[in-house]
């Protein structure tokens, strides 16, 4: 298994104490974060989207572009570029650039996002969500792989002969399509062989399970090669919280992770699992002993069968806090994990180009 971090940088305060650092700060967090992640041995760091909200993360590319420029050696990963609404020529430019800065490090993950505010900002019809996110993504698929690129699509103007610049550092950039509970999401991705990157994050089991089992159906059924196949998870809303004993971990993250699921105008936070106790029996919540959180993976795993697991630090509490989760979970939980993966190893061969760019023939709900 692969393992990264990712940081969708929220920017709110504590709902213990009230306390919050500045914008500046918060940045600056986010850069130490991925230095620090390179060092423990992790695989990527990633950078998410939003545009409303109590959240900072508007740009991906340019705070990408800043850790580019402070590590050698981890993947470059976005979760997730906001397809939907953005162009995608200017998409391909922003992501192309920070391959040649990073060295060829970048993977892309995209999505609808999961915030209805951000489509009457952009000047889009949150009615075509589902079809603008399927457009850009074939455009954006042949700009990234193609010199010269025709297009012609419903929602924007044709385009003839089109070559992005900077072309990107590697023949071709992965794909990746997150996903809440959307089967759609999930047929795309299969239907063009990328990877799929599931939430895990608010919902039970089984509803990423169904998510999953959908998209390994639909992925054999378009003929691609399984041993091609990539499942990323995350790992519950709220963040990752290490203690000694998981009673300890309960006790004291309980309050920080009941204070922050209990504001209802949070994008996305319709969890069942208000209160830390039932977060951590029945949901994905990673909170407790080391050894209690790598057999939650483990045991995820078994009903998922993932490549990549992603976590997130708890980002309201001090800094130097969030920063000693990240070295337990790489020194105490990383080692008691061993499942197999071929994902970035040399066994890794990942389709470049030659894509079939047709629509979906179907669409489930």
């Amino acid at each position: 298994m692969r393992f990264q971090v990712l940081d969708i940088i929220p920017h709110q305060a504590d709902p213990v104490t009230g306390a919050q650092v500045d914008t500046a700060t918060r940045f600056a967090q986010v850069l130490e974060t991925a230095v620090r992640a390179e060092e423990l041995g992790f695989d990527s760091f990633s950078v998410g989207e939003r545009h409303a909200g109590e959240f900072i993360s508007s740009s991906p590319a340019v705070v990408l572009g800043a850790i580019a420029a402070q590590t050698r050696r981890i993947k470059l990963h976005t979760g997730v570029v906001v397809l939907s609404i953005l162009d995608p020529v200017r998409v391909a430019e922003d992501f192309a650039t920070v391959d040649q800065l990073s060295g060829g490090r970048l993977e892309l993950g995209i999505g609808k996002g999961n915030e209805v505010l951000q489509y009457p900002l952009f000047g889009r019809d949150l009615d075509d969500q589902w079809d603008l996110l399927e457009e850009n993504y074939q455009l954006l698929s042949r700009l990234l792989t193609e010199d010269e690129v025709s297009f012609s699509g419903r929602f924007r103007a044709d385009l003839h002969q089109v070559r992005t610049t900077p072309r990107p550092f590697q023949p071709g950039i992965r794909i990746w399509h997150g996903s809440a509970t959307s089967l759609r999401s999930a047929e795309l991705a299969a239907r063009y062989g990328d990877p799929l990157f599931t939430a895990n994050a608010i919902q039970p089991r089984e509803n990423y399970l169904r998510l999953i089992n959908h998209y390994k159906e639909h992925y054999e059924q378009a003929g691609h090669d399984p041993a091609r196949r990539y499942i990323g998870s995350g790992s519950g809303a709220g963040g990752v919280y290490l203690a000694d004993s998981t009673a300890q971990a309960i006790k004291q993250f309980g309050p920080v992770y009941e204070g922050l699921t209990a504001r209802r105008d949070v994008p996305g936070n319709n969890t069942p699992y208000r209160s830390i106790e039932h977060a951590v029996a029945e949901g994905p919540l990673l909170v407790g002993s080391p050894e209690d959180v790598a057999a939650k993976i483990i045991d995820y795993h078994t009903s998922y069968g993932h490549d990549l697991q992603s976590i997130s630090l708890p980002t309201t509490l001090p800094f130097a806090g969030q920063l000693e989760t990240l070295e337990r979970f790489a020194t105490q939980v990383i080692p008691l994990i061993s499942t197999p993966t071929t994902l970035w190893s040399e066994h890794d061969q990942q389709p470049r180009a030659n894509r079939v760019h047709a629509p979906l023939k179907e669409h489930a709900a």
